[in-house]
């Protein structure tokens, strides 16, 4: 044998050792491996293997009387209508009687998916124990707000089925679609076939509520029929929780992104995080134009759902929740109550952020009165007219001088023009106007136009507005002097009700001007001029250095 034989034959014999080994030895790693992963696996807790209470409709109903037995000075519950089963439909009214109900805000409180989403409707059953405790934060909810809380829509999926859908497959949470929805009159087409749709649409008809928060979560929706067995909950079973909107449908949240960032700043607080939508995943909204680019967008699109109606007839703010965990949608729904219960940012009034209906470059027509019940009855109001309002303001805008001209008819809008000599020559009829106050006032500026905005036209006969309007100015000044301030060219006087108010936040001075409803009445032109003086010194403009300056100086 020659040397090269030999060693290729040694180079075999080590091979096919080294297989062998790996060959017996593999198997002793691989079990010791598997042994440490159990061992892992064991040292974890497993709260599945225990299963949740299984709430029953006799509970469900007891439980609600109890409340009402115990805290009658409380709690009231009334039925808002009855399932195609002939299930009762309840709904509690949590408030202090001892307090004037115009005198609250409304917030409206769903599980619009409860429905086979439990954990939606146990959040909201442990948010209803808080509200009627004596913490001191509800308390003064029951003081300043009237709670309408649904916890259980669609008792039939609740404890029937854990389907989405009621009997005839109609989930209430979307209505079934928009194709039974008229979305020219927000009328839903189907209410034989949905009692429990019709029964929130009466609740938002009725209460025209400030707010509705709609609260989803974990359930038995995604187990096929064979799947469901004693139909109880595992512990432990949780999802990624989102607050302010839905995956389904972006446009479910409030008009307000620092609503939700203060909501989730709570949670946060409470140990809990919480998923934003695009911003996480840093892609854009989609819109009908960018539909080319659809897989670089986020997922979300815009769906009318239940919860829109309230938005759409009464400009009732929105937003969802869902939750993976009781006692995070319970302090969500506390930070909630706590911004009804205060001044939000900017606002001059206590409540939510709900009163501005329409709005031209940071000019805005908003509801009027010094009550939130008299502000919902304008705000209901002026949501449907306002489609027909056409604005106007000085262009471009000056320091120094605001204006904000508004009509509220065919007729008004029709006076409005771009051309500040012929707007000027429109005026000089008027009766209601002060022409030459008016004149002295926008030809003293340098201003070159009026910006339009042209309302739609009213196809129907024009209602008079009768519950009162009011327009907000900002103006970008901390301490402005207001030195004059008028309504179609007479001057005003401060008074929340029949005059000016004036207000610093959110980096603006506000100055809002109110109408009454007698004079509303009368009215279809409001010309708002304000004159004022910053009381500081701001630069404008820009120059290169002065050694450029020099350097093209020395080359001429």
């Amino acid at each position: 044998m020659t040397h090269r034989n030999r060693l290729s034959e040694l180079r075999i014999i080590s091979c096919l050792w080294i297989f062998t080994c790996a060959f017996l030895i593999a198997p002793a790693l691989q079990a010791e491996e598997q042994s440490d992963l159990k061992q892992k696996l064991a040292r974890l807790p497993q709260p599945w293997q225990k299963k949740l209470h299984r709430l029953t409709l006799k509970e469900y109903t007891e439980t609600l009387k109890y409340w009402e037995e115990t805290c009658p000075d409380r709690v009231q519950v009334n039925r808002i209508g009855v399932t195609l089963e002939g299930i009762p439909l309840p709904m509690l009214k949590i408030t202090d009687p001892k307090k004037d109900d115009k005198l609250k805000q409304v917030c409206l409180v769903t599980a619009l998916h409860g429905g086979p989403e439990r954990s939606g409707t146990t959040a909201v059953l442990h948010f209803i124990e808080w509200a009627l405790s004596d913490d001191p934060e509800a308390v003064k909810t029951r003081e300043n707000q009237l709670l309408l809380i649904i916890p259980i829509i669609n008792p039939y999926a609740y404890f029937e089925t854990d389907r989405f859908g009621n009997s005839l497959k109609i989930d209430p949470y979307t209505g079934g679609g928009t194709v039974n929805w008229d979305l020219k009159t927000f009328e839903f087409k189907l209410p034989d076939k949905a009692p429990e749709v019709m029964a929130v649409l009466s609740v938002i008809d009725q209460f025209r509520p400030d707010v509705h928060v709609d609260v989803h979560g974990t359930g038995l929706q995604e187990y096929a029929p064979d799947q469901l067995g004693t139909r109880e909950r595992y512990r432990g079973q949780t999802m990624f929780e989102v607050t302010g909107s839905a995956y389904s449908n972006m446009s479910l949240r409030p008009w307000d992104w620092r609503i939700t960032d203060t909501i989730n700043n709570a949670g946060i607080k409470a140990g809990f995080g919480y998923d934003r939508f695009e911003a996480d995943a840093q892609r854009l909204l989609w819109g009908s134009s960018l539909t080319a680019m659809s897989n670089r967008l986020w997922l979300g699109r815009p769906n009318f759902y239940t919860a829109h109606y309230g938005y759409a007839r009464y400009h009732t703010m929105v937003l969802a929740l869902e939750v993976g965990w009781e006692q995070s949608g319970l302090a969500r729904l506390q930070a909630l109550m706590k911004i009804g219960n205060e001044r939000w940012k900017g606002e001059y009034f206590t409540g939510y952020p709900v009163n501005r209906v329409q709005g031209y470059i940071g000019h805005f027509v908003t509801a009027w009165g010094t009550t939130p019940q008299a502000r919902r009855q304008s705000r209901s109001e002026l949501w449907k007219l306002q489609p027909r309002f056409s604005q106007a303001i000085l262009y471009p805008q000056t320091a120094g001088r605001e204006t904000y001209f508004v009509a509220t008819s065919n007729k008004a809008a029709a006076l409005l023009s771009a051309d500040i000599t012929e707007f000027l020559e429109n005026m000089k009829n008027i009766p209601t106007v002060d022409h030459e106050a008016l004149k002295t006032i926008i030809e003293a500026g340098p201003e070159i136009k009026f910006a339009v905005s042209q309302g739609q036209s009213a196809s129907d006969t024009e209602q008079p507005i009768e519950q009162g309007i009011s327009f907000q100015l900002r103006i970008p000044y901390r301490d402005p002097d207001l030195v004059d301030i008028r309504l179609n060219g007479h001057l005003l006087k401060k008074c929340a009700t029949d005059g000016y108010l004036a207000w610093y936040g959110d980096g603006f001075t506000h100055v809002q001007i109110n109408v009454p409803p007698e004079k509303s009445k009368a009215s279809d032109l409001y010309l708002i001029t304000c004159l004022y003086h910053p009381r500081e010194t701001r630069t404008y403009g820009w120059k290169p250095p002065q050694s450029v300056m020099e350097r093209i100086q020395d080359t001429k």
